[in-house]
């Protein structure tokens, strides 16, 4: 899937001159997280988060009453503590790299442009969004876990045996296994009423299946 696809369009923009009470009830209003920053070309100068503000906020409190807070904020603008060198990517971006450059990066939107237009914003929220609808939680699902050894048509045996059984395959999706090289986490979703029954025939098959969490993976580990 691509951040085009998921990305939101109806973001919302402001001027670097904005105030931060402006841009405060302006988050409020809309029940939203991050302002983009544009010049008189819409072109993106930068961002500011709720965080920011509420630093801006906790830093300025210090003795003031709340009259003297709010007049001395109405003085300082977006612009001021916006972040600059805000990282972007395409719409063609994965979601995916999307995630990882977040990771990395520690933030939690990016603007999104094409040919230098803004044209979307992508959060940490949204990219959730999309990992749970894959992986297929929200969905009536039983979750099944076998470890397996990462060679070719490891998959196909476990589709071959749930196909046997009639067994419908809601999400599939794996990880490794730090501590034992070479080993995979294959995590199944099946319809919950199937749940059972598709453990026991992949147990049949020479699987071992995991249903719940257990401290000690040796037991489940494949053979060989």
């Amino acid at each position: 899937m691509y951040v085009g696809t998921v990305m939101r369009t109806d973001i919302k923009t402001v001027a670097p001159e904005t105030t931060l009470v402006a841009a405060q009830e302006i988050l409020e209003q809309e029940k939203i997280n991050h302002l983009l920053i544009v010049d008189r070309n819409n072109d993106l100068m930068g961002i500011v988060s709720d965080r920011d503000l509420k630093k801006s906020w906790a830093s300025s409190a210090t003795t003031l009453s709340k009259n003297e807070l709010i007049y001395l904020l109405d003085q300082v603008t977006v612009a001021a503590i916006m972040t600059r060198k805000t990282l972007t990517i395409s719409p063609a971006t994965t979601i995916e790299r999307a995630a990882l450059l977040m990771n990395q990066h520690r933030i939690n939107a990016l603007p999104v442009l094409e040919d230098d237009e803004l044209v979307g914003l992508i959060t940490s929220r949204d990219v959730m969004g999309v990992l749970l609808e894959a992986v297929g939680i929200e969905k009536d699902s039983s979750r099944l876990t076998v470890l397996v050894k990462d060679r070719i048509g490891v998959i196909a045996d476990i589709s071959r045996s749930l196909r046997a059984e009639e067994i419908n395959i809601r999400s599939l999706f794996t990880w490794p296994e730090k501590a034992h090289p070479g080993v995979y986490h294959l995590v199944v979703r099946v319809p919950a009423a199937d749940g059972a029954k598709a453990a026991v025939c992949l147990e049949k098959d020479g699987f071992k299946v995991l249903t719940a969490y257990t401290g000690d993976l040796k037991p489940y580990l494949p053979e060989g």
